[in-house]
């Protein structure tokens, strides 16, 4: 990354109005230890070093680690971090997770009161823009080395990750310019959710072709089984996108990746959240992943943000490899429930994918400030499955992976589909297969509220809830509700715009008017 580079870029608010995101690169650079765009693009070596940076806007923010030198103008590098906003728009606006922080804007989603102006939801629109922003640099640059092979194979993963970031955009926003070259006229007309949805399904069948067979690519970089698992998912959420039920093509893909046997699940669950996630079985499992290393890849976010955060009250931050805990996020009684526990409220259970700590923990949140109402979440760790904490010796940074595509969800996409096309016993072997890894019993027969429950036992703090609800149409609702859902104790239904969230109002105020707002913002 050091030999890239720097891209100034601007964000989503001119990558997708007004005026190009990033500079044009045809200037020698001050720092001698920078390379200028011929230097990069000069042979495949050169070019993997500029696909990197692609990658690595996944996981880190900057040229300089956690801060002090980040990619997006004016923005918090910790809290704006990718992983960390998808965070906080899946899960803290669900469910799955509260948090206890009053900063500015964080209370916003479990209130479910966001604002076109949140700091969080901005964020998120402008690394996906950014995102978006290197992956169209890197393809332009590329082509004159698409003879060769391995650069073709890297144009090929370039094109996934930018067909990934326009998922986001379509999941999150439903709308935005697509904008699919960095040297292109850019005009501020916004494409419809429909339009986006065609061009990410276009772009991720041509790249079943193109991209490296399953399991043949170096860990970390995405492979044939990556287009398929997100064709699934677009096809998974296609009724709610473009109002058209794609339940067989969702099955298609799902069976793609599971039929061809090159990524399994790794026996324990608990692996999958583990320092040394890549190596201990948990990246046969593992599709697609925002890597991190707690001594190259610093970040006050990711998986950092993730083990720390989650960690206070009368918790030992040593027995998660961290030498302190934020006291942030926990659960809430929502979430517990649906894992059958035992006692009154519940303190123990069956199902190996229960990862709570209870000592000194309220069941019941009365209030949302204190971290200690609410159980914790100890899912993800900075500790090895031998037991060794991670590499910072500060225990500051985390080398926990975090998964963006694994297995098991093509087994519960695979499985929802056929329960919706008539299927129950096709839906039950791949439930049960999910269950019978965490150590309980076989369901005889399910219902939708029973698929939509083991999502969440299996993928919760993954980046997955808010859309489950919404397909479900338990996310505004009022026949779900759960702790503080709508910023009351009891929880109480919102309006339905808030199934989408608001354009950054900069963005809409920078495109003249020609970028509307989201309905209700």
């Amino acid at each position: 990354m050091n030999k890239y580079i720097k891209h100034s870029i601007l964000g989503l608010a001119m990558a997708f109005s007004l005026s190009a995101c990033l500079k044009d690169l045809d200037q020698e650079p001050i720092d001698p230890d920078s390379f200028t765009e011929k230097d990069v693009f000069k042979n495949a070596t050169e070019a993997k070093s500029a696909l990197a940076k692609i990658y690595a806007s996944m996981a880190v923010t900057g040229q300089k680690g956690p801060s002090g030198d980040g990619d997006l103008a004016n923005a918090d590098e910790s809290s704006t971090q990718f992983t960390r906003v998808q965070f906080y728009l899946q899960e803290s606006s669900t469910d799955e997770a509260i948090i206890r922080w009053a900063d500015a804007g964080v209370p916003d989603f479990h209130n479910m009161s966001w604002t076109p102006s949140n700091a969080f939801t901005n964020g998120y629109y402008n690394r996906l823009g950014q995102q978006i922003a290197f992956a169209n640099s890197f393809i332009d640059n590329a082509k004159d080395l698409a003879s060769d092979p391995e650069v073709a194979y890297f144009i090929a993963e370039a094109r996934f990750i930018r067909a990934y970031a326009y998922y986001n955009v379509i999941d999150a926003f439903g709308k935005a310019p697509l904008i699919t070259s960095s040297k292109a006229d850019l005009k501020p007309a916004p494409n419809s959710r429909a339009e986006l949805f065609n061009f990410v399904e276009t772009e991720l069948k041509d790249l079943e072709g193109k991209l490296k067979p399953a399991r043949t690519n170096e860990y970390g970089r995405v492979d044939q089984a990556a287009a398929w698992a997100l064709l699934s998912r677009l096809y998974l959420n296609a009724e709610v996108y473009t109002g058209n039920a794609r339940w067989a093509d969702c099955m298609t893909y799902a069976k793609k990746v599971i039929d061809n046997g090159s990524y399994t699940l790794v026996n324990d669950y608990n692996y999958l959240f583990l320092a040394d996630n890549d190596t201990n079985g948990a990246q046969n499992e593992n599709i697609f992943t925002a890597n991190f290393d707690g001594l190259n890849s610093q970040t006050w976010a990711g998986s950092t943000f993730l083990v720390h955060a989650a960690i206070g009250g009368d918790m030992n931050a040593e027995n998660y490899g961290v030498g302190s805990g934020w006291g942030g996020i926990r659960s809430t009684k929502a979430l517990v429930e649906k894992f059958n526990g035992t006692g009154t409220p519940p303190t123990s259970w069956t199902d190996k994918r229960a990862m709570f700590y209870t000592q000194g923990q309220e069941y019941e949140i009365n209030s949302v400030s204190n971290f200690k109402h609410g159980y914790a979440i100890t899912k993800y760790k900075n500790v090895t499955s031998a037991g060794v904490k991670g590499k910072d010796p500060g225990g500051n940074y985390v080398d926990t992976d975090v998964a963006l595509i694994r297995l098991a969800e093509m087994y519960l996409n695979y499985a929802e589909a056929a329960f919706k096309t008539g299927n129950q016993s096709d839906a039950r072997t791949y439930l049960n297969r999910l269950r019978q890894r965490a150590g309980v019993s076989d369901l005889s027969s399910i219902t939708e509220e029973e698929i939509l429950n083991e999502r969440a036992r299996e993928l919760y703090w993954e980046g997955f809830r808010r859309t489950d609800l919404i397909r479900f149409n338990r996310f505004t609702e009022g026949s779900y509700l759960w702790p503080f859902k709508g910023g009351v104790a009891a929880g109480t239904a919102v309006d339905n715009f808030r199934k989408l969230y608001p354009i950054p109002a900069n963005v809409v105020l920078a495109s003249g008017g020609v970028i509307k707002q989201n309905t209700g913002y």
